[in-house]
């Protein structure tokens, strides 16, 4: 501790090129901050709560619409038609933008893709919150269980032995649980535990998804309440 509190007071000594690659990182992350806040980049806040087929046809502000459109397509897991609307953002754009259109598109692409430490450092160098940890988890599992067209077969196949074991699983898991309330009233039938265990598995996801998109909602009218 005393150490750290010396080394506080009286830094050691750092040549100017070790200072710069410090300082490097941060300096382009509020480059990349203030690239957003002005140009084409500074209509993305007002132009969040337009349709998709709103934004096609923006005239004015095309690349930040473009830059929306790739955002929302990356959303659907769509790598494709994120690509492309990024590209045409970045085709439109002032070449002092670009960087930080690369930084979105980058984010944008790794999301996507599945690909979680790649959004994690692309979130970073936005100078945005990273995603949480089990967000990252989540969109790890996903990649493994639906990976994108870009994984290969092998890859693909994996997927869905993954996916019906994961369904063998929560089937299991269910019956089991029924047939354990099943006891409690001089026991349950095999057959009718394993109906029940299907319907409570699909209760239990319903409920998940119920909760997970409200608190995704929530988030969002956060950050537009932030912006």
């Amino acid at each position: 501790m005393m150490a750290m509190v010396m080394e506080t007071l009286y830094p050691p000594y750092r040549s100017p090129q070790t200072v710069c690659k410090t300082l490097s990182p941060v300096a382009k992350q509020k480059q990349i901050k203030m690239q957003m806040q002005v140009g084409a980049l500074a209509a993305i806040p007002q132009l969040e709560s337009r349709t998709d087929e709103q934004l096609v046809s923006e005239s004015k502000h095309r690349v930040a619409a473009k830059a929306i459109l790739g955002a929302r397509a990356a959303e659907r897991y769509d790598a494709k038609a994120a690509r492309a609307y990024f590209n045409e953002a970045l085709a439109g754009a002032h070449p002092q933008e670009r960087p930080a259109l690369r930084q979105m598109m980058k984010a944008s692409l790794a999301l996507a893709e599945r690909r979680p430490d790649d959004l994690r450092d692309a979130m970073e160098k936005l100078g945005q919150q990273a995603p949480s940890g089990r967000q990252l988890f989540m969109l790890r599992l996903m990649g493994l269980l639906v990976p994108p067209a870009s994984a290969g077969m092998l890859a693909r196949i994996r997927g869905i032995l993954l996916i019906l074991a994961l369904v063998i699983a929560l089937l299991a898991i269910g019956t089991g649980v029924v047939q354990l309330i099943g006891l409690a009233f001089g026991g349950i039938g095999v057959g009718s535990s394993v109906f029940f265990g299907f319907l409570l598995v699909v209760v239990a996801l319903g409920v998940l998804i119920l909760l997970g998109r409200r608190r995704q909602a929530r988030a969002q009218t956060s950050r537009a309440a932030g912006g």
